[in-house]
């Protein structure tokens, strides 16, 4: 009988690894899936093995000769930053971008070259905000084609042919369509263009934008939503941000400020329900970022998530997080969508994190908040023309994952003698709770306008109802000065102290200064917070003062989580160290670190072929800008 039984297992011992051995799975869009979950069922990379991950395979961009090349020209300024693209995987093959706006396809598992295609877009000189920047390009399969869909950094939406990498001669003109056409006004090219990855659902293919923050002028750019085919490039709907007249909003942009004012553009990724048909966007800061004395009233669309339904472009729901925005809260990252079970009801929803902190949940056919949220007074503003809005909207749960406001509770404590050289350093500014409005002499912001959250975003796990969120703390300072040299029409701008410094070469608030929340999304409570990195522990010690254990590295620039059934990976440059960390997802421990050639820029995936998993992240930037892949052996 026994040996009966043990024939049995091994035959199907046998069975099941021809199974696994035939498995391809891909990473079929920036997110993982359109609900930018960062989610993958794998089990195979474990916290029993993964010490023994290793290089599978590096590939070198494209763009680092060309880098090279401007250097050695003298155009020191053609020079991408950092390598913020995390690619794709379908059916075995890899899609991505570089940074100076070429599209790639790599053999997935070797890492080998099958073609490059440039857009050439770099050549149009540097992007408005943030340089020469690319996250992601998607994927369309329709009517026997299939095509690698990107939009560029000077505002073009190419199709691709993913066999070769050639323009598809039937898409716009001649695999292109002209993003700075159609949005209801003449645009200033240099001031407008696009850096995340296009959403591709329902036969259709959803484009945002970036728009100069820095602006000259209270006209900018409009950041409207627009959805084209994804075969032939025609304009299939436009979604007006700034509502135009007789639209609905168009009164929260009051004295006709919605004729003229801009951006209020989604910079960021979108997420979309394919079997609901709806499109989540994340919307930011109208023009000017800081002075809405030129635009007065609540400003809808901006700093909302809006739900779109997809073939229509109509407008099913919205939430606004930031009434007449004054602060660059945009909405930084891709909202989640999460099936969750909140007191026995199983519900729909779409999670939303912010630059303040905040985590906001919603059933996300209907935009019901799923936990209360509350209108609450916030201070006033003292700046001549400006009127802000009474209240803003406070989540009662989750729990915010960062500080918020300088107060007794934020401000450094290691010893006495640090708190109180902290108290004279922001005695000269004014500060307060979250929402203190910039001002004449200066605003302590905190956090400030690079988060809390930030584009990197959080990632779900299904099995479990965790949601992991990395953030990261940073004070700024917001100085209102008087608008000069050509640009007296805005009234008051941006300028004058920008920072304040803390205690004697130390942060001015108490750590974790990045850390890592998990929040449990069944009851919109936090199951654990650790510290993201060591940062400057070792700086503390050296002062004198008591161990305080790692206080967590802030790096809001840095990759996004990946999640699998077994691991939570994030990625960062820690001190000297360049790291990709796997956690225990239940405990926040750290499993194991693995030390990568380069910095960490890009948000890792993982996909599997022939059985073998694989995790690949971009790195580096600059003049050296690789992606690698991991496996085991």
């Amino acid at each position: 009988m026994k040996s009966i039984l043990s024939l049995s297992i091994s035959l199907l011992t046998a069975a099941y690894s021809s199974i696994i051995t035939a498995q391809n799975v891909d990473w079929p869009s920036y997110g993982g899936d359109n609900g930018s979950t960062k989610y993958v069922s794998f089990d195979q990379i474990s916290a029993d093995n993964v010490s023994q991950l290793s290089t599978a395979w590096s590939w070198e961009s494209v763009d680092n000769a060309t880098a090279v090349a401007n250097i050695a020209d003298g155009n020191s300024r053609a020079v991408p930053g950092t390598y913020k693209a995390t690619p794709i995987v379908i059916d075995g093959i890899m899609y991505l971008p570089t940074s100076f706006g070429r599209v790639v396809s790599l053999d997935a598992q070797t890492g080998a070259e099958r073609w490059v295609f440039d857009t050439q877009a770099w050549e149009a000189g540097r992007p408005p905000n943030l340089g020469y920047n690319t996250r992601g390009v998607a994927y369309w399969e329709g009517n026997g084609k299939r095509r690698i869909l990107f939009a560029t950094n000077d505002s073009y939406l190419w199709s691709l042919n993913a066999d070769d990498g050639q323009p598809d001669p039937g898409f716009g003109d001649e695999g292109r369509v002209d993003l700075s056409l159609g949005l209801g006004r003449e645009i200033d090219k240099s001031q407008y263009g696009v850096v995340s990855p296009v959403l591709v659902t329902n036969d259709k293919a959803i484009v945002n934008s970036i728009v100069n923050d820095g602006p000259s002028s209270i006209q900018t750019p409009p950041g409207h939503i627009r959805a084209f085919n994804p075969e032939s490039g025609e304009l299939e709907w436009m979604f007006r941000t700034i509502p135009q007249a007789g639209e609905f909003g168009n009164e929260t942009w009051e004295d006709g400020s919605w004729e003229y004012s801009g951006s209020t553009n989604s910079w960021t990724i979108m997420s979309a329900d394919d079997e609901l048909g709806i499109a989540y966007i994340p919307t930011g800061t109208p023009t000017n970022d800081w002075y809405g004395g030129m635009r007065k009233g609540d400003n809808l669309f901006a700093e909302s998530l809006v739900a779109l339904d997809v073939n229509s472009g109509e407008r099913i729901w919205h939430f606004q997080m930031v009434h007449h925005g004054v602060w660059d809260y945009d909405l930084p990252a891709a909202p989640t969508l999460i099936d969750i079970n909140v007191a026995g009801r199983d519900i729909k929803a779409v999670a939303q994190i912010s630059k303040q902190g905040f985590t906001y949940v919603f059933d996300r056919v209907t935009g019901e908040p799923v936990w209360p949220i509350e209108e609450r007074p916030v201070p006033q503003s003292s700046v001549p023309g400006e009127q802000l809005s009474a209240t803003q909207p406070f989540p009662t749960k989750p729990p915010p994952f960062e500080p918020q406001g300088i107060s007794d509770e934020t401000l450094i404590d290691f010893t006495p003698a640090l708190r109180q050289e902290a108290l004279q350093n922001i005695e000269r500014y004014d500060y307060g709770p979250l929402f203190e409005p910039p001002s004449l002499r200066g605003t302590i912001q905190f956090p400030g306008w690079a988060g809390g959250g930030e584009w990197r975003g959080a990632a779900f796990d299904p099995e479990t109802g965790m949601y992991y969120v990395p953030s990261a703390s940073g004070p700024i300072v917001v100085q209102i000065i008087e608008a000069r040299r050509g640009r007296e029409e805005m009234r008051y701008v941006r300028g004058g102290a920008r920072g304040v410094a803390g205690p004697s070469g130390l942060p001015l608030t108490k750590p974790p200064y990045g850390r890592i929340t998990a929040i449990d999304m069944n009851s919109g409570e936090n199951a654990w917070i650790v510290p993201h990195g060591e940062g400057i522990r070792q700086q503390i010690i050296d002062m004198g003062i008591l161990d305080p254990g790692p206080v967590g590295t802030v790096d809001n620039a840095g990759p996004g989580p990946l999640l699998t059934r077994t691991l939570l990976y994030m990625a960062q440059r820690d001190n000297d160290r360049n790291l990709l960390r796997a956690y225990n997802k239940a405990t926040g421990e750290i499993v194991h670190e693995y030390e990568l050639p380069l910095p960490p820029t890009g948000t890792p995936m993982s996909y599997m072929i022939n059985g073998k998993q694989f995790i690949s992240i971009a790195l580096g930037g600059g003049q050296d800008a690789r992606i690698v892949a991991l496996a085991l052996p």
